[in-house]
């Protein structure tokens, strides 16, 4: 399946965002230095996906930089409101929401982004939390039916994590998630990540931009200072996918632990075949019906091209 993302908005009219060609986007922070290695920069890309010193200085470094200035005039405005208000100023974490399909790369932006904005003096602690650690327990999403729309929006503790965010945002001292296993594709029972008071907290996951649901009145979206998604062709996913999937049967899910250890032994072509079932049965029908439709909430969207490289950058109008 081909599907245009010359634009978000494909109607003719006018759009809320800028759009910059990487070269121009790359030119708005000509001298901010790059804080990270090569050898750094390898170990934080994911399964496929060729990120480099230049598409990190291209891309990453400028947008860190932007998202610096949003925390600072944050903070400012934070100052100035409790001023206002005759109230002892607390400082509360800048919250980031980062969204996309499966296998675009998301995962690896959040990683990249912590390392970064962990490099500027007034916001050292920088913490990543991803929304798997969220999703409901196998167990449970057997009993509802629910294990093959694992990944959609109903598929997660939805009130779970709009309480996390919204007690990590507040200032509490300690905030406690629960911890998601890959290897298992399950959540690990007694297992928490704690998250104390950091200075920006990246929330990264399909479903993060997604508007509150029918009798909801707040999202975990509405807690977002900025939000970032990740966007490209389907065709191209659908192939990162595959290639992704092919890298894990002959890497992890060789190890008897795994909960697809199942798929070890297949055929290059069965492996491939099985790719793109998943995809056409779950992933794919997940991102046209409840992902894809939330790029128009982000801040700010990154296009990639077919190579995994960002091509574009839009960023909402001011």
């Amino acid at each position: 399946m081909s599907d245009p993302v010359a634009s978000p908005w494909n109607n003719g009219h006018s759009t809320p965002f800028v759009e910059l060609d990487r070269a121009d986007w790359a030119a708005l922070a000509p001298t901010t230095r790059l804080p990270l290695r090569e050898t750094e920069i390898v170990q934080l890309r994911g399964l496929g996906e060729p990120l480099d010193l230049n598409e990190v200085t291209d891309v990453y470094l400028p947008l860190s930089r932007l998202l610096n200035l949003y925390a600072a005039g944050a903070r400012q405005l934070h100052r100035a409101t409790s001023d206002f208000l005759g109230e002892r100023a607390q400082r509360t974490p800048f919250v980031i929401g980062v969204a996309g399909s499966v296998a675009v790369g998301k995962s690896t932006i959040g990683r990249l982004l912590r390392e970064l904005l962990a490099r500027w003096e007034d916001t050292p602690r920088v913490e990543l939390v991803t929304t798997d650690g969220f999703l409901l327990p196998n167990a449970e999403l057997t009993r509802r039916g629910l294990m093959d729309r694992k990944g959609f929006p109903e598929s997660y503790d939805r009130r779970a994590l709009l309480r996390f965010v919204a007690a990590v945002k507040s200032g509490a001292a300690e905030v406690r998630s629960p911890f998601y296993s890959h290897l298992s594709y399950d959540i690990v029972p007694d297992a928490q990540i704690v998250v104390r008071q950091p200075d920006i907290l990246i929330v990264e996951g399909l479903n993060v931009l997604q508007p509150p649901g029918p009798g909801h009145g707040l999202a975990v979206s509405d807690l977002f200072d900025f939000t970032v998604y990740v966007d490209a062709r389907t065709q191209d996913i659908a192939r990162w996918y595959e290639e992704r999937f092919l890298k894990l049967q002959r890497g992890a899910f060789s190890n008897p632990k795994s909960y697809f250890h199942r798929y070890a032994s297949l055929t290059e072509a069965a492996a491939r075949s099985r790719a793109r079932e998943i995809w056409t049965e779950i992933n794919e029908p997940n991102l046209l019906r409840n992902i894809r439709p939330t790029r128009s909430r982000a801040t700010l969207v990154l296009r990639k091209d077919p190579n995994h490289s960002v091509s574009k950058v839009l960023l909402r109008k001011v």
